[in-house]
This record gives structure tokens, sequence and C-alpha cells, in this order.
């Protein structure tokens, strides 16, 4: 299995990750992932869909490093185009969609989060895109993703800084719209979600389309075209030194 959980809550859906390692991405999920979000954009009887995560302390630290490092070139390219599916399919999800942040999102973490309409932090917990600092580039998709959700200002300090933030910053610098206390947090999440499922479900998916259609021109349009960027990175000096260093530490972390 995947690690994704469907919980239907009338209406409402809890999209919920549960996976060993914090859901760390790996090809099972993105897969798993994927096909949740197809079904649930055909099902006529789900009005809003909140991102969520099993882990009381981490939402998604991003990609599934320990695994991933032992791909080749061709399978790497292969789990590059389903993550990338599974992206899109979130973001073009023609229903609310809303993320309840509850533990740290780091790096595709945050990429995940950054397809929702609608973020909500919980206190005390970090998000952000460190894969910079690993000696990675973001993949296009994720760069013209990032582009739609947070201020032109903030671009530096996220991106090419890579930094995380927390509280009160992540909301000023555009990653996430509200931070709350962890006492009744999904709950909150929930009624939040709610408030948009209760529009009209026609008129709500196709002004989303309209808002999102640019951007996810602009996604696809050259993604195969600069996979090959992305993946001689990867698999360049700088990138295998920095994610061979990563994937020690969390070897030695257990």
């Amino acid at each position: 299995m995947g690690g994704i959980r469907v919980e239907r809550q009338g209406h409402l859906v809890v999209l919920r990750m549960d996976k060993p390692r914090g859901n760390a991405i790996d090809e099972p999920f993105v897969e798993e992932l994927l096909r949740a979000c197809r079904e649930l954009a055909g099902d006529a009887g789900v009005r809003g869909v909140l991102l969520a995560s099993a882990h009381p302390k981490m939402f998604c630290p991003g990609l599934d490093l320990v695994t991933l490092f032992e791909y080749d070139r061709p399978g790497m390219e292969r789990f590059l185009v389903t993550f990338g599916e599974a992206t899109l399919a979130l973001f073009s999800l023609p229903k609310p969609l809303l993320a309840a942040i509850g533990g740290h999102a780091v790096a595709g973490g945050c990429v995940l989060a950054l397809t929702a309409d609608h973020r909500i932090l919980r206190l005390g917990s970090q998000i952000g895109l460190n894969e910079v600092r690993v000696g990675i580039p973001l993949p296009w998709p994720v760069a013209i993703l990032l582009k739609a959700a947070v201020p032109p200002a903030s671009l530096s300090r996220v991106a090419l800084l890579g930094q995380n933030f927390k509280d009160e910053e992540a909301r000023s610098v555009g990653l996430v719209h509200e931070v709350l206390e962890e006492v009744g947090f999904e709950g909150q999440c929930l009624a939040r979600l709610e408030e948009f499922a209760e529009k009209d479900p026609t008129a709500l998916g196709r002004t989303k389309a309209y808002l999102r259609e640019g951007t996810i021109r602009e996604m696809i349009g050259q993604e195969a075209a600069r996979a090959g960027e992305f993946l001689n990175a990867w698999f360049g000096p700088a990138g295998r030194a920095g994610i061979r260093q990563t994937v020690e530490a969390l070897t030695k972390r257990g």
C-alpha cells in the first residue's frame, strides 16, 4: 500500500497520508495519491477534500530519498512523471482542497500543500522548500506552482535560500493562509473547508478552473523538456553528494 487513506465524512473527504517515515514520498505513494485524486474528481457526492496527515508531528518530509537515491535515471524519470501527475491532479481537483498542515511540511511536502486552495498550518510546524540546500533545483512544474502560490517578494527566501518558516512568518511569506493552535486543529480545518463546500459546486469548480488554467498550462507546457535539467542535477556530482549526505543522516537517525 502507498499510504493514502480516503476517509468520508458526509460530503467531505479527508485524504489522509499515513505512511512510515512520516509520509516520505515514494513511487507507490504518488501512484495511490493519483488514483485517489482521480476517483474524488469524478465523485459528485464529494463537495470538499481535506489533505491531512496521520502523523502528529509530520505532514510530509518530502521525497523518500533513502529509496529514490538507489534509482537509476530511467527509474527516477518515471517517478518524476508520476509525481508531476499527482501534483497536477491535486492542483486541478474540481472541488475545494484544503491542506491541514498539522506537522512539518518540507520540500515535496510543501509542494503537496501548495496545491491546495487554502492552507492552514498548526502552530509550531515548519514549512519550506529546501531543495537548493541539498544541491538540486525545483522541478519546473513546482517552480511554476510556487510562483502562483506566493507573492513575488517571497520567492527569493522561499526558493533560492531554501528557508523553512513557521507560525506567523509562514503566513507572512504566503506559504499558508492561516495558523491555528494544536487544540481542535483538524476540526477547525474541516469547518473552514465546509465554508467552501457549501457553495454551489458547479460555480465554484468552474471559477477554480478559470483561476488555475494559466498556471496549469505553464506547468505542463515545458514539463517534459525541462525534466532533463532536474535529472542532470539529481545525478550530477553536487546532487549526489547532497542527497547522499542527507540519506546518511536519515539512516543514522533511524
